[in-house]
């Protein structure tokens, strides 16, 4: 088969996945019509839990694939689904009296846990500026550049960079400021300001406003400088606010993921020497990421440098992120092994994470091989916007890819 061929492949049956497969499973689904917007949860066995919480991520998540659905396939029900999104989330999530969104509500909207993650409003960010890239609809905008001025005002670092991690519903720096139980209680993580970069670099595409550019640079300089690791290339993930790193465990979904998203944001920043290095590190960083990668076209989670522990679960996330990872690679060099790991990655999922009989991705396949119902389908970590993702930049990197044969 030629190049030509497995390109114009692999991006039909992206698309197709897409369309047949992940979109409708939220809108057939998830649509809650007694209390509105969406349902919180739906478990691993495939029960709908209508009265489990309803969380920003999710929301967020949702409303930016619909609407990056929408510009890509233009399918009026898409944009439903965006709107609709849009609409409880402004009536919901944010707060009118101290700004920005709270983290979590309960079944029916009330409010649940006020406290001001930043990657959570970085992903409001993120959904409101493709809602606005999608429709022109200039309150959109208007709520985006918002929570980026709410970001900058509380959450930089005047004093050595970056930003912090979490605040009261008032604004106050929290003690405890993990994302999750998993995470180690530190003032900087990679994850954030991965999501931060994203957003920004989301915003900056229809907001061109010098303070956003500074900052979304000054952002891009801070992984290359401070997060990338100079001797592995590695992403280090937890940092103290003096940038000490305070972890050991290397995340090859991170890995992948922030592989792409880096040189997304040099791109769109519009700088080419800032384009050149930051295109020779994320090649590094694709290279460690491959330490992960499995004879059958799999990522495996993570793995500890000090104790030696690995987890070789593949999570639904990393195998998404390491299609557009290893496609982005192989834009940037044109060597057809990158290539061929895109779609091996494909072929890996295909086989074995897409729940063919109801729809969506499971959570994740254990080391052993057998399929995690113990995880969510959809929930307040699972979203369709890392698999919904990675078709719609697949069949856009694609269509680049043919039209340059």
């Amino acid at each position: 088969m030629t190049n030509e061929n497995k390109i114009s492949l692999l991006k039909d049956e992206l698309k197709a996945e897409l369309i047949n497969n992940i979109l409708p499973y939220w809108m057939d689904k998830m649509e809650d019509d007694e209390n509105g917007g969406f349902y919180g949860r739906i478990s691993g066995e495939e029960q709908l839990m209508p009265h489990a919480e309803k969380g920003g991520i999710l929301n967020a998540r949702i409303l930016w694939t619909f609407s990056s659905a929408y510009i890509a396939l233009r399918d009026p029900a898409y944009l439903k689904i965006a709107t609709r999104a849009r609409d409880y989330i402004l009536a919901h999530f944010f707060d009118t009296e101290n700004g920005g969104t709270y983290w979590s509500l309960t079944y029916d909207g009330k409010l649940l846990d006020p406290k001001k993650q930043i990657y959570s409003i970085a992903f409001f960010i993120y959904a409101f500026s493709e809602y606005y890239r999608a429709t022109g609809d200039k309150v959109s905008l208007d709520k985006a550049v918002e929570l980026f001025h709410l970001i900058e005002n509380y959450s930089f670092d005047l004093d050595d960079n970056g930003y912090f991690e979490a605040y009261s519903r008032d604004w106050k720096l929290l003690d405890n400021l993990r994302l999750s139980e998993k995470d180690a209680n530190e003032k900087k993580t990679m994850n954030t300001h991965l999501h931060i970069l994203e957003a920004y670099t989301n915003l900056y595409r229809v907001w061109n406003n010098s303070f956003l550019k500074d900052q979304l640079q000054n952002l891009l300089l801070v992984f290359l400088d401070k997060i990338v690791d100079n001797e592995t290339c590695h992403l280090n993930l937890f940092f103290d606010e003096k940038w000490k790193c305070k972890s050991s465990v290397i995340s090859y979904g991170h890995d992948i993921e922030a592989s792409w998203l880096l040189y997304e944001a040099a791109e769109v920043l519009g700088d080419e020497s800032l384009k050149i290095r930051t295109a020779e590190v994320c090649m590094k960083i694709v290279n460690a990421a491959s330490e992960g990668l499995q004879d059958d076209g799999s990522i495996i989670y993570e793995k500890d440098k000090i104790n030696g522990h690995v987890d070789r679960d593949r999570h639904w996330w990393p195998q998404a992120e390491a299609i557009v990872g290893y496609l982005n690679a192989y834009q940037l060099t044109q060597e057809d092994s990158f290539f061929g790991m895109a779609g091996g990655s494909w072929d890996y999922i295909k086989k074995h994470l897409i729940d063919h009989k109801n729809g969506e991705w499971f959570w994740s396949i254990k080391a052993d091989g057998s399929i995690n119902r113990t995880d969510d389908k959809a929930g307040f970590w699972k979203c369709p916007y890392h698999n919904a993702r990675a078709c719609l930049e697949t069949v856009q990197r694609c269509n680049s890819l043919g039209l340059r044969k």
